[in-house]
């Protein structure tokens, strides 16, 4: 069905909550500057209209951004030790933020000869005040091209959690970097700004964790991560959201990558009421290799939103994507993909899969892949499936004994594992199969039927 409409009526004293955010901010007076100017763009901007290409098939706009609390320091720091005992999915790491409701809770320092490189892993505001020159040379730089402009320069008013990561040229790092960002506070908004800027012939992986402390306070979250990797770099970005059913959040997200880079990105969506994913790549440099990767598994009426755009600038450069969905109870995806080759862009190779898998008749998965190509040496290509459980490989197991519900389980994360492996951390794997695993706890999964179907929807371009 096509996007219903679209609107959140703003009754909320907008103003006079944002002057009293920047009335207690401690941030720098130029970034309080770059706050005004974002408040004044979220202002004029409209929310999104109905039937907007961006906004497809998804549901209408149900919450108040402007309802949102900022918790202070005080109102959050008696939780900070259990919340920091609890922060722990990746145990092995070059270095640990944790950040609740916008604010540090605690960190691990990098081993000093990291720190002896150059390598810079702070919270914003520290890196703003040690090195402002080059916190400004990225912060605020990006915007987003996928729908939700005007959430992005919300975030960009509000924000001053999150952090700077900085791995410099020819400096490689082999235990990822690790960042906790918890939602505690009922009604609060949490805005984590990521910066990983990654120099020439560098390498490194990072992983966001984003979190609920509490099962039902409700939450809005709107996060933006901004990747810059430099010729020769090879960058990781691990991202798992797992916050509680009553939060909305965004994520949104772009990666600029240069000649001969290496990029992964790859998410697990497990959490929110409802949640948007925006992810933008711009290849800019020839040589480039960029593989993008997600894992999503809705249920109950949970509606998770994907949107990404894959641009190639360059030529002799390659890009890949995968996202999965899997579909329990009532709930709905979206993925809307577009690859874009510019005339310049000769010999790309591009490629974009969508597979959504559903576990009852009631669960809705939307696709709406695309290429927008300009050159005319290209191998390029799109696809969409969506299917239930196949009934044979079902009845493979059940004659061999295996009870239905194991059966069922061992061929949904047989779905799963193509994008579980891509982590690469064998640690950090186990425990996502573990937070998979609480998703389908309790849930029977729907009975295959002879209607069950997969439609691919194969568009080729060369």
């Amino acid at each position: 069905m096509d996007s219903t409409e679209i609107s959140s009526p703003e009754v909320t004293d907008l103003g006079g909550a944002f002057e009293r955010h920047l009335a207690l901010s401690v941030v720098p007076p130029r970034w309080k500057e770059w706050k005004r100017k974002h408040w004044d763009h979220y202002r004029e901007l409209p929310m999104p209209r109905p039937r907007e290409q961006s906004w497809r098939f998804a549901s209408r706009i149900d919450f108040d951004p402007g309802g949102i609390t900022l918790p202070s320091l005080a109102e959050v720091e008696s939780s900070f030790p259990e919340i920091v005992g609890q922060s722990d999915l990746v145990r092995e790491q070059a270095g640990r933020l944790v950040f609740v409701d916008n604010h540090l809770a605690d960190r691990t320092e990098l081993p000093a000869e990291l720190v002896e490189k150059g390598v810079v892993f702070q919270p914003l505001l520290e890196a703003m005040e040690r090195d402002p020159d080059l916190v400004e040379r990225y912060l605020f730089q990006e915007s987003t091209n996928l729908g939700s402009e005007k959430f992005h320069a919300l975030h960009n008013a509000y924000t001053e959690g999150g952090y700077l990561l900085h791995v410099p040229d020819n400096v490689e790092v082999d235990l990822p970097f690790v960042v906790h960002h918890w939602h505690a506070m009922a009604g609060a908004g949490v805005f984590p700004h990521i910066l990983v800027v990654a120099g020439r012939n560098s390498r490194l992986s990072v992983v966001d964790v984003q979190q609920s402390w509490q099962p039902d306070r409700e939450g809005f979250i709107c996060a933006v991560g901004n990747v810059f990797a430099a010729d020769g770099a090879r960058v990781f970005r691990k991202t798992i959201q797992n916050f509680n059913p009553r939060a909305v959040s965004f994520q949104l997200d772009t990666n600029n990558v240069e000649r001969d880079t290496t990029v992964r990105s790859i998410n697990l969506n497990l959490g929110s009421r409802r949640a948007r994913f925006e992810n933008e790549v711009r290849i800019n440099g020839s040589g480039a290799d960029v593989k993008l990767y997600s894992l999503t598994v809705a249920k109950d009426h949970q509606e998770f939103d994907q949107r990404t755009l894959q641009i190639h600038n360059a030529p002799h450069a390659t890009s890949d994507l995968l996202y999965k969905n899997a579909l329990l109870d009532e709930s709905r995806t979206i993925f809307s993909g577009l690859i874009k080759v510019a005339e310049e862009a000769q010999e790309t190779d591009a490629y974009q899969t969508n597979r959504n898998l559903l576990l009852n008749e009631q669960a809705q998965a939307n696709s709406l892949p695309g290429l927008e190509i300009e050159a005319n040496d290209v191998k390029c290509s799109h696809g969409a499936t969506t299917s239930q459980l196949d009934p044979e490989e079902l009845f493979y197991f059940l004659q061999r004994g295996i009870p239905r519900r194991v059966a069922q389980q061992l061929m949904v994360f047989g779905f799963f594992e193509e994008v579980i492996e891509q982590f690469d951390h064998e640690e950090l794997e186990e425990n996502l199969r573990a937070l998979i695993r609480e998703q389908f706890s309790g849930d029977v999964l729907a009975q295959p039927t002879p209607g069950a179907h997969a439609e691919p929807e194969e568009t080729p371009a060369s």
